[in-house]
């Protein structure tokens, strides 16, 4: 079991846009990400992270609504060798043990244990998998793997006060739709909602399905995201202090920054109003924090607009300000305050308080 979780960690996808967080997954001998339609809807490119891929973003090459599935291009610089691949079996049995993996709520890799409840669920004429293994939203996109490790199918939706109902599109779905992409020898296609038939630039009708007259639109004819009101001035504010925006884009009004080796979150909460930046220093140390704790407390007197916290093991310093307060020249302040002193605190709780550095946590 423990290897199989291992090689599922490297498969797994954390895929993010400015509207949703969700899961994609590895197939090397496809060269290709696998995912849900509805997390990568109206993007042309996404943000991918995990294991195995250094944060990047990674083009939308098809879309899939009937079946609720999208590709994206697998990036070369992969830093190991997942062994991802689709099962070939065609008997998958109610009663079998299943493991659902993914990253929910955008969190780290989490996998879940259940057993196939249904084989033959239907919505329309479409076949489902039902199964009881916990899913949350930013599981879609992810995997269904049987005790062998082969994927079974994709995860794509649960039902509300289902008790932990999910369902899986059969992998079959997924070779179709791979075969059927490459059959079409083009860089970006889609699956015409309407007749079903595949378009890409090679048959398409000006903005029309050639087959049918429905009006379609490949992934790179999708609208740029363009943010407004606040979440546009945060954006300004973050491309001034240098870093990439479309790449630190972690789902609505937020977004996610790395500055030595501390993490900062930036979310806005447009109904109360507040923006909040959390930087995830370090851990507590396992041990002796009497000390630790006292300097936190003696930093939150002479701190001004940032404090320390500590949530579960993790140690936090923040800034929280109201929207009706902020500005460009108050943000691009205290950003750059929160960002500097993240990178200074780490390094004095490690090397003189023993807490310990993210990377190294067991």
């Amino acid at each position: 079991m423990e290897q199989m979780i291992d090689q599922l960690k490297e498969i797994i996808v954390q895929i993010a846009t400015p509207y949703v967080t969700g899961t994609g997954f590895i197939l090397p001998g496809e060269g290709l990400i696998v995912t849900n339609e509805h997390v990568v809807r109206d993007n042309r490119s996404v943000i991918i992270n995990s294991d195995c891929v250094p944060k990047q973003l990674a083009k939308v090459v098809f879309l899939d609504e009937r079946f609720d599935l999208a590709f994206l291009n697998m990036p070369p610089d992969l830093t190991c060798k997942p062994t991802g691949h689709l099962a070939t079996k065609e008997k998958v049995r109610e009663g079998e043990r299943v493991i659902a993996a993914g990253h929910p709520y955008g969190l780290k890799f989490v996998a879940t244990q259940g057993i196939i409840s249904s084989t033959y669920f239907r919505n329309g004429d479409i076949q489902y998998f039902q199964h009881d293994a916990a899913l949350n939203p930013g599981n879609s996109g992810g995997p269904l793997v049987d005790r062998q490790g082969d994927i079974i199918g994709i995860n794509t939706f649960i039902l509300r006060d289902g008790q932990n109902m999910g369902f899986c599109l059969p992998a079959h779905y997924i070779r179709s739709a791979i075969d059927e992409f490459k059959h079409a020898g083009q860089p970006e296609a889609i699956r015409c909602p309407s007749c079903s038939n595949i378009v890409h630039h090679g048959n398409l009708s000006g903005t029309y399905c050639s087959y049918c007259g429905v009006p379609v639109r490949l992934p790179s004819q999708s609208e740029q995201y363009e943010p407004s009101g606040l979440a546009a001035t945060i954006e300004d504010v973050l491309a001034e202090l240098g870093f990439n925006v479309p790449l630190s884009r972690l789902g609505p009004n937020n977004w996610e920054l790395l500055r030595g080796s501390a993490r900062v979150n930036i979310s806005y909460h447009e109904k109360t109003g507040l923006i909040n930046g959390d930087a995830y220093l370090c851990y507590l140390p396992r041990d002796g924090n009497k000390p630790l704790y006292e300097y936190l407390l003696r930093q939150n007197y002479a701190l001004k607009g940032l404090s320390f916290s500590v949530r579960g093991n993790d140690i936090i310093l923040s800034l929280l300000i109201y929207d009706q307060y902020m500005n460009p020249d108050s943000a691009l302040h205290l950003f750059r305050e929160l960002l500097d002193k993240a990178d200074e605190y780490d390094n004095i709780l490690v090397e003189s308080y023993g807490a310990i550095w993210r990377e190294s946590s067991v």
